[in-house]
């Protein structure tokens, strides 16, 4: 297949054509043409590296019901990804060679996104005992991420011993940073709004000494820690201190952490429910500072779709998460400064949004097919986003199953139009093209 993008302007720079052919960027220039080419039309609109989300949850397999592999990867496309890393909480868990091969080839099935396996770090995400980590790492699926997100690896001395395991093949743990021992039976964040709602509060140090604790043993042993869904300003002190010592610590926020607050707890709604959960607006404020000056590498979705019975319920009840593959981009162009569009800033908004969503988050997951720059003889990894687009959240009109989004009815910015995966168009004209 032979593809001529016309006058799509990269990371938002000068309007210019990109020819894809057999899977790379063939050419970029000013007037290119091509015999047979399909043209897609790029006038207005921004050419972005296809996205990267290192924290996605499929649910596949186990819980069909709120997500499926196939799914996700429509709606990952459609938020202009073009590879995804599949969390490991599935039932049964992803801790085997066997678990980790089965949602590899459901993603190539789909083959919509390139689906990568997380790994779990302990068996059945117990914090008891490693789980096959070598085994995983050697299995078709090559996994080089293991979590057990949505639980922490508490124990220091099993957390030192996953380090240690990984540092053979240059692998990464990636922490769930709650000690649980300070979260029991927390329903959001402590202070003055749990206070008076009379919901049992999940205080800010439970995430950050566990953050501390585990940049000294990363430092001790010289492995690589990634910490999932930084929340807290504190947090984000830690991180930056341990890369000024030359710790290799990587670091995600999401986008909902980056634009609610505690607050959205008032209403008791269980949309707003989440691991960790909202924080304060200084918290946010500090979240965004990090993100811009490289402290936090980059934006991790936490997808994390839920059927209605585990979502419409009391507050207590409720599981926490909420959707964010298809609303990703337009949230981070919105926290970071979408009134950039049309100035000499401009470019280096984009240019912050391609290190923080691809690039950086490729690097980390060591995905060596993305997050690449859209050059000649890159694989042909893009998305194209039309940056003047208002549009409204509607949770019925998204693909995942689930219809858990925190920004129903709330206008954003910015809409992917077109995605690319390997040269073929996974999504054309706002449309999944499977």
């Amino acid at each position: 297949m032979t593809i001529l993008i016309r006058n799509a302007r990269v990371l938002g720079g000068e309007p210019t054509d990109l020819l894809l052919r057999d899977g790379v960027i063939a050419e970029i220039g000013q007037g290119l043409s091509a015999d047979g080419a399909e043209v897609v039309d790029g006038t207005g609109l921004v050419a972005l590296p296809g996205l990267v989300d290192l924290h996605t949850h499929l649910r596949e397999p186990g819980r069909e019901d709120a997500e499926t592999v196939y799914t996700g990867s429509r709606a990952a496309a459609l938020g202009g990804y073009t590879a995804v890393c599949a969390m490991a909480n599935t039932s049964p868990v992803a801790d085997t060679a066997g678990v980790v091969e089965q949602v590899y080839r459901l993603g190539q099935e789909a083959g919509l996104v390139d689906v990568q396996p997380i790994g779990a770090v302990t068996v059945g995400l117990a914090g008891e005992r490693l789980a096959e980590l070598g085994a995983m790492a050697d299995s078709a699926a090559r996994v080089r991420v293991f979590s057990d997100d949505g639980f922490c690896v508490a124990d220091p001395r099993l957390m030192r011993r996953a380090l240690e395991y990984v540092k053979a093949f240059d692998g990464v743990i990636a922490q769930h940073a709650e000690e649980p021992r300070l979260t029991q039976g927390a329903q959001m964040h402590e202070g003055d709004v749990s206070a008076r709602l009379g919901l049992t509060g999940w205080p800010a140090v439970a995430e950050e000494s566990i953050i501390a604790r585990d940049v000294l043993l990363a430092g001790h042993v010289g492995a690589r820690l990634h910490v999932c869904h930084v929340s807290t300003a504190g947090s984000v002190e830690i991180i930056r201190m341990a890369k000024a010592r030359g710790v290799r610590v990587t670091a995600e926020v999401t986008p909902h952490h980056l634009l609610l607050t505690h607050e959205k707890a008032e209403s008791y709604d269980p949309v707003y429910k989440v691991n960790p959960p909202l924080r304060t607006d200084a918290d946010v404020e500090a979240l965004r500072e990090g993100l811009r000056d490289g402290t936090i590498d980059i934006v991790a979705t936490d997808h994390a779709p839920h059927a209605a019975e585990d979502k419409e319920c009391e507050w207590a009840y409720a599981r926490p998460g909420m959707l964010g593959l298809e609303t990703a981009l337009p949230i981070v162009l919105d926290v970071l400064g979408e009134q950039s569009l049309g100035t000499p800033a401009e470019p280096a908004m984009w240019a912050v949004i391609a290190e923080r969503m691809s690039y950086a988050p490729a690097r980390i997951a060591g995905l060596d097919g993305h997050g690449n720059a859209l050059t000649a003889g890159a694989p042909a990894n893009l998305t194209l986003v039309d940056p003047t687009v208002r549009w409204s959240v509607d949770p019925t009109g998204l693909a995942s199953l689930s219809h858990n989004t925190p920004y129903a009815g709330m206008t954003v910015p910015g809409r992917i139009v077109a995605t690319f995966l390997r040269g073929v168009p996974t999504v054309l004209d706002g449309k999944v093209q499977k």
